[in-house]
């Protein structure tokens, strides 16, 4: 497998934080590949030191075989990064701030205009590109921040957290937009605190936390660290709750997690246990059940597992 960015051992301090503390990672060329964790996991720094905005400590880190401190300029013409926060002129429109990134990036005065209008198309922007950044919505600016990134199509595009505060209908246009990258060749690195993000979009992931990398593999292969099958239940009174965890804290092979709803609550089940049966001793001893569900492991479950993160905090 030929891979778009090697790391050997890094390190970043500040002072005396370790943010990134003996990173080794290999992210395969022309694959979406998520770093998931939780804030200050060291993603964010990670990230800036791929795209050389940060130095290093120690250690190495390879984009194409190029080493971004000793040949940073040759690693930035094949990186491109989106942060956080949109990097455009509001006070400039949609179009305006596109051509001046085309000019910017060596585009005569017609190839500027056709390429900005290109990527405004592609992304959807086209009929919003008389209208000022200041009066578009989050959604757009992602949009438009993500084609600024793209004016030359890079070979690797990291993507820092881009659909953080974005409504239902606009991640899923910025998801179809990281698809379409990864179709046409470009590498992705995508970080990311939503857990459904990296199932959905990731070849690959892996698991951060206090700059650490705690766990790589595919979302089954994640999924397969926990084993045992999930059952959620909802009872039709909160009150009884307490009763039905005396219960099935009496049935061998589950185990109970509390959930966040007063009404609800999981299980872990062992694969020796039929879920079925659980839910059928709750029955006879007369709790009420008006929902259930049954199912393998999530990437949710797997991201508390190793952080052990409570999701009420998240």
């Amino acid at each position: 497998m030929e891979y778009a960015v090697t790391i050997h051992q890094a390190v970043r301090t500040f002072g005396a934080t370790r943010a990134v503390d003996g990173v080794d990672l290999q992210i395969p060329k022309n694959s979406v590949y998520a770093l998931l964790g939780p804030n200050g996991a060291g993603k964010t720094t990670l990230v800036r030191m791929i795209a050389t905005l940060l130095r290093p400590t120690s250690g190495e880190i390879m984009v194409f075989g190029k080493h971004v401190v000793r040949r940073a300029d040759e690693v930035r013409r094949d990186i491109s990064l989106t942060g956080q926060f949109a990097s455009l002129d509001e006070e400039l429109t949609g179009s305006e701030n596109m051509r001046m990134l085309t000019r910017l990036y060596g585009y005569r005065s017609s190839g500027a205009n056709m390429r900005a209008d290109e990527l405004l198309e592609a992304f959807g922007l086209l009929d919003a590109g008389s209208r000022q950044v200041k009066n578009y919505s989050g959604g757009m600016r992602r949009r438009l921040d993500i084609a600024a990134s793209l004016v030359v199509q890079p070979r690797i595009i990291c993507l820092d957290e881009p659909t953080t505060g974005l409504d239902p209908r606009s991640r899923n246009m910025v998801w179809t937009v990281v698809r379409q990258l990864a179709a046409s060749g470009t590498t992705v690195l995508l970080t990311t605190q939503y857990l459904e993000e990296a199932d959905q979009l990731s070849d690959r992931i892996a698991v951060i936390d206090r700059g650490r990398i705690i766990a790589e593999g595919t979302s089954g292969e994640l999924k397969q660290l926990i084993g045992s099958a999930k059952l959620h239940i909802r009872l039709h009174n909160a009150g009884e709750r307490e009763r039905a965890l005396e219960v099935l804290e009496t049935v061998e092979g589950v185990t109970i997690v509390r959930d966040i709803d007063s009404a609800a609550l999981s299980c872990d089940i062992s694969g020796t246990v039929d879920g079925y049966e659980v839910l059928g001793k709750l029955v006879r001893e007369g709790i009420a059940v008006d929902e259930f569900s049954f199912g393998r492991p999530s990437l949710d479950d797997v991201f508390f597992m190793l952080t052990r993160e409570d999701p009420s905090q998240l």
